[in-house]
């Protein structure tokens, strides 16, 4: 049985129209950087369209042209955001069933090769960042990890061949 919080995705639909589940931080941290690009980014760029529009000949005015693709850019990630945003919803981690790794939990793993013991949260692709230990549950470790328990051996395929890891410990994130 899958775990609630696993994605099941359809063959040919856009992920984005798919919920998605966060943490309440990783979730702030979307509507943070959402708030930011309507408030602050997307009334730059209507300026420096402005400004460019100034200038005169529109067809052969290079700050207009660079400063229409930004905002090209700019309107496609807040739409991005927009549609994480609206599918997205935040999981309780208090509630959350620890007996195998999962979205959302945290494992600390022992690589059988070299006997290094690393800890990471498992989370959603759009809250991944491996400066602050927190891997997609999407990657090929955090797939590999996924539902294994403590004491298992997670054998994981990766670019440089199989890697084999040890399930030590599995926590709440």
């Amino acid at each position: 049985m899958l775990p609630f919080c696993c994605l099941i995705l359809s063959d040919k639909k856009n992920i984005m129209s798919d919920i998605q589940y966060f943490t309440e931080e990783g979730l702030k941290k979307i509507k943070d950087e959402l708030d930011h690009l309507k408030s602050i980014e997307r009334p730059k760029v209507i300026q420096q369209i402005a400004e460019a529009r100034d200038k005169g000949d529109l067809s052969e005015n290079a700050e207009y042209d660079a400063a229409k693709e930004a905002q090209g850019h700019l309107e496609d990630r807040i739409n991005k955001l927009e549609a994480l945003f609206g599918n997205a919803r935040v999981v309780d981690t208090s509630m959350l069933d620890t007996s195998s790794v999962r979205l959302l939990t945290k494992v600390t793993i022992k690589n059988t090769a070299n006997g290094m013991e690393m800890t990471y949260s498992i989370v959603p692709q759009a809250e991944a960042n491996l400066q602050e230990k927190k891997i997609s549950i999407s990657s090929p470790i955090g797939a590999g990890l996924q539902g294994k328990v403590v004491g298992e051996i997670a054998e994981i395929t990766i670019p440089n061949g199989i890697i084999k890891f040890e399930i030590i410990k599995i926590e709440a994130a």
